[in-house]
């Protein structure tokens, strides 16, 4: 990639991750599109589609704990 689609790509997914904090399992959806729209053939993203549920289940568990230390 260029330096300039890697900017494109960072801010692309700096503004699609905000949303998605509180939603389980989309994480997965959000890179599919962003890196579609930056021309990364999509057929790589089936090495972590494999891996991706077990990755998620960990990030839900650091989002809560994370959420509960705020709290204090």
């Amino acid at each position: 990639l260029s330096i300039g689609q890697q900017i494109m790509l960072v801010l692309t997914l700096m503004v699609t991750s905000k949303g998605i904090a509180g939603v389980p399992g989309v994480s997965f959806v959000v890179l599919l599109a962003t890196l579609g729209s930056v021309g990364i053939p999509l057929e790589g993203l089936a090495f972590i589609a494999g891996v991706d549920r077990i990755m998620d289940m960990a990030r839900t568990a650091l989002n809560v704990i994370g959420n509960a230390l705020a709290v204090l």
